[in-house]
């Protein structure tokens, strides 16, 4: 029997976006940097993904790089910026968080950010992992406007986290969703479903395929971050998908 729990896929590229929307999730998260952790994905992935996947709720990352969630005024512009292309565009959402350098939430900061989505889906991403008062933020991220927040549970992942991300469904009480992310896979989904109450879910469910190049060069690499050879690529996959739906 088909679970009734929603999925939502970070996904790398348009191409993983279709691939999310075949294998039945109901929500992405299209980000670019992944080694990163994710970053703001271009205007031209945004355009393609909307044409590609038409009939999954797309939403975005807005993070201009890597690194902590303290914010310049000038990253803070760009951010801004996004957003707004993000409504013009007609996404479902963004995905997005700031800290002050304390380890707290940006209050005020995260007011400006809702406030510019408008009527777009908000949720508070894993910059919520490395606040210093989880309790404390949960509450303040509600008095922002968010519809989310997701969550290892400050932990290296949500399996680990389980005890924490239990008790934060049972404070939001409603409130806010509240959504593991972070080493949720097909074979443990279930145990977190059943041991937090959490009815949302966020996993990449990619896979590595192989490019589609003859020729290969191995003695060059585009970067250090590269976490494959420069001739695979790694892209969501409808089964992955599919069986974390189960």
């Amino acid at each position: 029997m088909k679970s009734n729990r929603i999925l939502e896929i970070c996904a790398n590229s348009a191409l993983s976006c279709m691939e999310a929307e075949a294998g039945g999730a109901k929500r992405v998260e299209l980000c670019a940097g992944i080694p990163e952790g994710g970053t703001t994905p271009s205007y031209g992935e945004i355009k393609t993904a909307l044409v590609m996947a038409p009939s999954i709720d797309i939403n975005i990352i807005i993070r201009p790089r890597g690194g902590d969630f303290l914010y310049s005024e000038a990253e803070t512009m760009s951010m801004l910026h996004d957003i707004a292309l993000a409504g013009n565009c007609g996404l479902h959402g963004i995905a997005t968080g700031c800290l002050t350098k304390d380890g707290d939430v940006d209050t005020g900061l995260l007011r400006r950010f809702v406030m510019a989505a408008g009527p777009l889906s908000v949720t508070f991403h894993r910059a919520f992992d490395v606040c210093r008062d989880p309790f404390t933020a949960l509450e303040q991220i509600i008095d922002a406007g968010c519809h989310r927040i997701l969550t290892s549970g400050q932990q290296p992942s949500a399996v680990k986290g389980i005890p924490l991300i239990a008790k934060l469904v049972e404070r939001a009480n409603g409130r806010i969703i509240i959504m593991p992310g972070c080493g949720v896979r097909a074979d443990n989904i279930a145990r977190i479903e059943a041991e937090t109450g959490a009815t949302e879910f966020h996993t990449s469910a990619r896979a590595i395929v192989p490019g589609g190049m003859e020729y290969h060069s191995e003695r060059v690499s585009m970067g250090p971050g590269a976490v494959t050879s420069e001739f695979e690529i790694s892209r969501t996959d409808r089964s992955i998908v599919a069986a974390c739906l189960r």
